[in-house]
């Protein structure tokens, strides 16, 4: 039951192949798992299709995979922040499925939840339904999305058990636990390991049997992707 691991490259040895999809947590670059993305790089995966909120800035987060052309495919919802993904995507490069934030989150929660698709009423009549199927509920016409899984997920969390149970702190908790329940495997970067049954069960965002292996981070950059100040009087 200990699933605690020394390395990030540890928890990601053997789990890796060329062309697999990854879902990666957090919102913006609140919550990601820094040290994970890191090993990613370091590892030379390629061909990945990656699953994200965002894709991180320039140099950090997701970011640095487009440097070293290691993604083929983002599915994310927004990406205003990289202006490398921008000259990829707009060059051809890189492939990109765009959705609306809520329903990015809802296409994760319904793949964790084992649900193949489900209809939203968002991005009727948009680009967004292009080759959807839609239908009439109730006098409102709805949009079909399927649920989305990934070979490997990987989150960030403020504290686990050597089990593996996680809990996430304020903004972490956007697309984190529902990640982690959509991933074949998962593995947690965290910030605190402490004692099995020093949570209160509460406190247990995502239950140990979701989770394969743990980190301890090392040293976490908690980057500001756009810091905005009040001027001074």
């Amino acid at each position: 039951m200990d699933k605690l691991v020394k390395t990030a490259a540890e928890a990601l040895d053997g789990k890796l192949f060329d062309g697999m999809t990854i879902m990666s947590g957090g919102f913006g670059l609140c919550g990601i798992p820094e040290h994970l993305i890191l090993a990613l790089r370091d590892s030379g995966v390629k061909d990945l299709t990656v699953i994200s909120n965002n894709c991180g800035v320039d140099d950090f987060g997701l970011g640095l995979l487009l440097q070293t052309r290691q993604i083929k495919k983002m599915i994310s919802s927004y990406v205003g922040e990289n202006a490398e993904f921008e000259r990829q995507y707009l060059s051809g490069e890189l492939e990109l499925e765009f959705n609306p934030q809520g329903t990015l989150a809802e296409r994760i929660r319904a793949g964790g939840a084992g649900i193949p698709a489900f209809f939203v009423k968002t991005g009727y009549g948009t680009l967004i339904a292009e080759g959807k199927e839609t239908r009439e509920f109730n006098g409102e016409m709805y949009v079909m999305e399927t649920g989305l899984t990934a070979d490997l997920s990987i989150v960030k969390a403020y504290q686990a058990d050597r089990w593996g149970n996680l809990n996430y702190r304020k903004t972490a908790r956007n697309f984190n636990p529902m990640m982690a329940t959509a991933g074949k495997t998962t593995i947690a970067e965290v910030e605190q390991i402490i004692e099995v049954g020093q949570f209160n069960a509460d406190q247990i965002h995502t239950p140990s049997i979701f989770v394969d292996a743990v980190l301890v981070g090392t040293r976490f950059e908690k980057r500001i992707e756009r810091l905005t100040t009040t001027p001074k009087n």
